[in-house]
């Protein structure tokens, strides 16, 4: 019944992701979520992640951010980075899914969609038949309310850690 929304794999972030061993695997592009995946809702890029972008991009990765986020938001983020974007991207619909890879010249084998968030990003990739990482999503200092999409995902990820 859920497994539209379980991920291929779930992580604590995008830094305890082995690229390298991705890469080997044959993969060859990676699709990131900005907010709450990279960074915290609306920050800029931090240091972190564009080393995180060099360093993926130096191991042969093609990047792209696929964000529901306006074009000021995204071009903002990636004033030190440098990477594809697709922005106001009506995730979960698989249609900018299967543009990011066209876009970065990859089959659909070959892409990784790394989010935070069931309903948009791993509910995308899995309807585009792309292999998904969930990562759990970064939270502000002392931020202790989550909304009612973040209680479901909870459900949803009982389920999933219960049956793999």
């Amino acid at each position: 019944m859920f497994k539209l929304f379980y991920p291929c794999e779930y992580v604590d972030s995008v830094f305890q992701i082995d690229y390298q061993e991705l890469f080997n695997k044959g993969y060859r592009g990676l699709i990131f979520d900005i907010d709450n995946t990279l960074v915290h809702h609306g920050e800029d890029a931090t240091r972190e992640i564009e080393e995180l972008f060099i360093i993926v991009q130096h191991i042969g990765f093609k990047t792209l951010l696929l964000s529901n986020n306006d074009e000021a938001r995204v071009k903002r983020f990636l004033c030190n980075i440098d990477s594809l974007y697709i922005c106001d991207a009506r995730k979960p619909h698989v249609d900018n899914f299967i543009k990011a890879v066209k876009m970065m010249g990859i089959n659909k084998e070959e892409a990784i969609v790394v989010g935070d968030q069931i309903f948009t990003d791993i509910l995308g990739a899995n309807k585009s038949k792309l292999f998904s990482i969930l990562v759990k999503y970064i939270r502000a200092d002392g931020e202790t309310k989550i909304g009612k999409k973040r209680q479901l995902e909870r459900i949803i990820l009982w389920f999933y850690q219960k049956n793999r």
